[in-house]
């Protein structure tokens, strides 16, 4: 079992920065995706980095500003979040997954945080 909390977080003007705070409990080896979902739309896929921290796959909508990143000691996966949009505003999820790479299908994640909710004003 592994347990997920997100942090991090808040109302940003446009062009700012966030960095959100995903905190892993339990067995803790997977890949760690992140994803968000805005009112009336389908989970979007925006990053993920593998079991072993090498390698990361980012949706075009946000390659360039958001990275993942990890600190095995502390069992947390960040997302930083750069040159932030209104179009960004969602709630943002973190996910783990078994396969050795993840995936950009949320439905190849075997646990979810609950979210935590991310509001760029313009």
């Amino acid at each position: 079992q592994v347990q997920l909390v997100e942090s991090g977080g808040g109302l940003v003007q446009a062009g700012g920065s966030l960095r959100l705070s995903c905190a892993a409990s339990g067995r803790t080896f997977y890949a760690m995706g992140w994803f968000r979902q805005a009112p009336g739309k389908e989970r979007e896929f925006l990053g993920v980095l593998s079991r072993g921290g090498t390698t990361t796959d980012y949706a075009d909508s946000v390659s360039g500003r958001f990275t993942i990143s990890r600190d095995n000691a502390k069992n947390t996966v960040y997302l930083q979040m750069n040159s932030l949009k209104p179009e960004d505003t969602a709630v943002y999820y973190c996910a783990a997954s078994n396969s050795p790479y993840g995936s950009r299908r949320p439905g190849e994640y075997d646990y979810w945080g609950q979210g935590t909710q991310v509001t760029v004003s313009s």
